[in-house]
């Protein structure tokens, strides 16, 4: 599968691997796009969910094995995410970074590969949803740009700087492991593992032979009360930011809701910025941006494609409220972000689903795009070499791309800093450079204010409660 892709699975319990080298969570997710508590979130400190719907079995030669007993999900549960994260580094550093769903005959139903991993340090891998009785697997690829306290942040975890005394008693704790530990299948015959009561029934899988073990304890999530947020102690970090001189560095805004909607963002900088729309339904998807009138501006989406994934360029007025107007049929998320957050062209190809914003910024390329949609491509390049002023983008000189049906193009890019947009994209594509020359003029070497990202540092990593 590609970035986007999604396809039905059979409902057995599944063993999915996570390649390499990441750590790895599992989520699950009400129809609120929440967790209800602690027990919600699997990662290592609580490798088995109650239920027995998601287990953590452990790690052997950077790949990861979780269970996902789809038989076993509460009703009140819709999606599990599979989330991977770094330490250390970023996600783009990470080779052959990819999912892989098994049936219990060891027969391969579902894979991703990420292939346009940048400098987040955690992302949305993958997820399993309910659809029309059953369940499908996603290929996300959704990478935050505030990391691992962003993601758990956007599904109803309250993330703080420090943890308390009592938590921090429980980091130094052992993991809980189930009463008999998991004992992966071995070839030529396959062997019965062994799970915990919680799990309804064993199930035989084809892995590795060698055992796989389970690693360090990790903070255990901790449920401040009735409130359905989880507080989990998040290190400190510093704020990645891409080598991009434009724009403000600004805390992402996130929201979550289901159908027809208003979106007010507020105390965001003027000027343009990225909207990133997921949209888990079938139907129309439409965005507007309201003025001070509250009248429609130029449409953002306009897609009938189920399941709407996509990044849209968009403009924050001078009094800093983005307001958006939002018509979808079920469950949507929406998280405004900084220009910088975007997505870097390269010579590696990346794979995407639907528009996009791409930021170019080294010299003279050609871009090679294919895509493998039915509907419109239309592509727009912004030259910001001479820009100065970051609250505006310089007005466009017509599109470089406007054609319908599937394409081979190739697009030659001036130097950077460019903003490459793809307003209208409505399926997979893939993108790269080629021909890329040496930029003539000495590179910025990121932000320009140093102040500006301190701030927005604070910001992201502040302690939130």
């Amino acid at each position: 599968m590609i970035k986007g892709d999604n396809g039905f699975l059979p409902t057995v319990p599944l063993r999915l691997a996570v390649r390499n080298g990441v750590d790895v969570a599992v989520l699950l997710l009400t129809e609120q796009g929440r967790v209800r508590g602690d027990h919600d979130i699997v990662f290592h400190g609580a490798p088995v969910h109650p239920s027995g719907a998601a287990r953590l079995l452990g790690e052997e030669s950077g790949t990861v094995w979780l269970d996902a007993g789809l038989t076993a999900v509460e009703g009140e549960i819709v999606r599990l995410l599979v989330v991977g994260s770094t330490e250390a580094g970023a996600l783009r550093d990470v080779d052959e970074l990819s999912v892989e769903a098994f049936a219990p005959d060891g027969t391969s139903v579902a894979r991703y590969d990420v292939t346009d991993a940048g400098g987040e340090t955690a992302m949305v891998l993958a997820e399993l949803y309910r659809r029309a009785g059953g369940w499908k697997f996603r290929a996300v690829g959704q990478g935050y740009v505030n990391g691992l306290a962003g993601l758990v942040t956007d599904h109803g975890v309250e993330v703080a700087d420090s943890a308390p005394a009592q938590a921090r008693a429980q980091v130094q704790a052992p993991a809980p492991v189930p009463p008999h530990a998991p004992v992966p299948f071995q070839p030529p015959g396959p062997a019965p593992f062994h799970a915990s009561p919680a799990v309804p029934a064993p199930v035989a899988f084809q892995t590795p032979a060698a055992p796989i073990p389970i690693p360090h304890p990790v903070p255990v999530a901790k449920v401040p009360g009735p409130v359905p947020t989880v507080v989990v102690p998040v290190p400190a970090q510093e704020l990645i930011v891409p080598d991009w001189a434009f724009g403000s560095v600004f805390e992402p805004y996130t929201q979550s809701g289901r159908d027809n909607d208003v979106i007010t963002a507020e105390g965001l900088p003027p000027g343009p910025v990225v909207v990133d729309l997921a949209v888990d339904a079938e139907g129309y998807t439409g965005l507007w941006p309201l003025n001070r009138f509250n009248k429609d501006g130029e449409s953002l989406v306009n897609s009938t494609e189920d399941n709407f994934r996509g990044r849209l360029l968009a403009h924050v007025p001078g009094n800093g409220r983005l307001r958006l107007r939002l018509r979808a049929d079920g469950p949507w998320r929406l998280q405004v972000l900084p220009l910088a957050a975007a997505r870097h062209l390269s010579e590696e190809p990346m794979e995407c689903f639907g528009p996009d914003v791409l930021l170019h910024t080294g010299g003279t390329a050609d871009l090679a795009i294919r895509y493998r949609g039915n509907d419109n491509l239309i592509v727009y390049l912004h030259e910001l070499a001479e820009h100065d002023d970051p609250t505006t983008l310089p007005e466009q000189q017509g599109s470089v791309v406007n054609e319908i049906g599937r394409r081979r193009e190739t697009v030659p890019l001036p130097e950077g800093p460019l903003l490459v947009h793809l307003k209208r994209a409505d399926g997979p594509w893939s993108a790269r450079l080629k021909h890329v020359q040496p930029h003539s003029r000495p590179s910025s070497g990121g932000l320009s204010n140093a102040t500006e990202i301190d701030k927005a540092q604070g910001r992201l990593w502040r302690g939130r409660r």
